[in-house]
């Protein structure tokens, strides 16, 4: 993954978030606060105006930028999340560039996630579509298996995050996390050489 590759996957994914920031926002009312999206969306426009105003000249100060803008413009657990996320990757893309195995180069993002909420499997959360996109890949790299991933977040009872308050109300809806990450993958897909 060189520079202009990663661009091209974050740009994607940032005009992903803001087509898709009412739907997701749709699925965070019935089981969280109902901004997922628009949070999401005002993160992704922090981090687009910063790297134009300072052009990155390595993966690590890509990802180091957009993880900051995150971390300090998207609100409730999605910011800390993705955040860490990105600030995963830019220390990652240090020690060695991310196509030399990006199971690996993702995994580090996950373990972040994971660092940082305290979610497992099976609780309908983001991790539940980052762990199996990333033990299943490469064979996980397509949309109908990432819509699928997603997918399987709405049967599941929520017991991490705002969402495990519901209880047995959070089965039957999909976890926004959850999407955005699909979203994530689904740009990472259609813009770096697998």
């Amino acid at each position: 993954m060189d520079l202009k590759q990663a661009q091209a996957w974050l740009n994607t994914f940032f005009i992903s978030i803001e087509e898709h920031k009412a739907y997701l926002s749709e699925l965070d009312n019935p089981i969280g606060d109902g901004d997922h999206g628009f949070n999401m969306a005002r993160g992704c426009t922090a981090a687009k105006a910063a790297l134009e105003a300072t052009p990155p000249t390595d993966l690590n100060g890509l990802f180091k930028s957009v993880g900051m803008s995150l971390l300090s413009k998207v609100g409730g657990a999605a910011g800390p999340l993705y955040g860490s996320v990105f600030l995963a990757f830019a220390k990652a893309s240090l020690e060695r560039n991310p196509s030399d195995d990006y199971a690996a180069f993702l995994r580090t993002g996950l373990e972040a996630i994971v660092l940082r909420g305290k979610a497992t499997v099976g609780e309908k959360t983001m991790v539940d579509v980052w762990h199996p996109f990333i033990e299943q890949f490469p064979h996980s790299a397509s949309v109908t298996v990432i819509d699928a991933l997603v997918e399987a977040t709405k049967p599941l009872k929520a017991t991490k995050g705002r969402a495990a308050y519901l209880g047995d109300r959070s089965i039957g809806h999909t976890d926004p996390g959850s999407f955005s990450s699909g979203l994530l993958f689904k740009a990472f897909i259609r813009s770096v050489s697998l």
